[in-house]
């Protein structure tokens, strides 16, 4: 059995399930999935709070309406929680703690027996605290139950003919900040203008690193000499600085995604998660 038939198969055995839907490749590919095998039994929910970019909800509702799927949004209040806001190593724990306590007394209540997720076998490897807060809240993780890699879920989803099978990943912007940092809505918007102007120049695979009140831009390498030469810089630099920070500089080794868990090794400060 190939692996979008074992997908299937997983689904058939669930009677209803709802999907944590951030709209990123994986979760779009889980409720696509879940929609195509349950139909009306399957409904999708996104958490909105200050760490999701505008465009991204946006992005969501939109592949909800074309997958067919029944859509709902949340919010959720992580930014309410010191663990959190102080940002620890395991902040995502707590994130993912403030996202299924949120989602699991809605399934309860509207008769759905699963809560399913986004997360793939490529995932359990990396550093994903996460992982544990949506595993202890009882949610399931189709994709990495039967397998399917980060790379598979692009493949499928080609093979779905979903227009966004090569979106780039976007994780909350929350995961721009170092360790130990701590993060507010107001820092969380000035990474979100700085993300969305690049974005206005043609790039799509980016990040906007923000320690104290530099900004650091990190693009794919093969990227950075074109960036560079074809770049108003002191215009870029003068809007970045607009948007709140004094200095703007750019990352010579290029994006990498996770390189802020490189951190680890100098054990940053990390908070209890029970």
């Amino acid at each position: 059995m190939d692996k979008l038939a074992a997908l299937q198969a997983l689904f058939a055995e669930m009677d209803s399930a709802l999907v944590a839907y951030s709209g990123g490749i994986d979760s779009t590919l889980v409720a696509k999935v879940a929609f195509d095998v349950l139909g009306d039994r399957a409904l999708a929910v996104t958490a909105d709070s200050p760490s999701l970019m505008p465009e991204d909800l946006e992005d969501a509702k939109v592949q909800a309406a074309e997958i067919g799927i029944t859509y709902e949004i949340v919010n959720t209040h992580e930014m309410d929680n010191p663990n959190y806001t102080s940002n620890p190593a395991n902040r995502c724990y707590f994130c993912k703690s403030e996202l299924h306590d949120t989602l699991k007394p809605l399934a309860l209540e509207r008769g759905y027996p699963y809560v399913v997720d986004g997360v793939n076998a490529d995932d359990l490897s990396d550093y994903r605290p996460g992982i544990q807060a949506a595993k202890e809240r009882g949610a399931r993780s189709p994709l990495a139950e039967v397998g399917i890699s980060k790379l598979e879920v692009r493949e499928i989803s080609r093979s779905l003919d979903l227009p966004w099978w090569d979106k780039p990943s976007q994780p909350c912007l929350s995961s721009r900040f170092p360790y130990g940092e701590a993060i507010t809505p107001e820092k969380l918007q000035r990474v979100a203008r700085g993300e969305r102007y690049l974005r206005q120049l043609g790039l799509r695979n980016l990040r906007v690193r923000s320690a104290g009140d530099t900004a650091r831009i990190e693009l794919p390498p093969n990227d950075i000499q074109a960036f560079v030469a074809a770049t108003d810089l002191p215009t870029l630099v003068a809007a970045f600085q607009d948007y709140g920070f004094t200095y703007v500089t750019l990352d010579l080794e290029g994006y990498r995604s996770g390189k802020l868990n490189q951190e680890l090794t100098q054990q940053p400060p990390l908070v209890e998660s029970r």
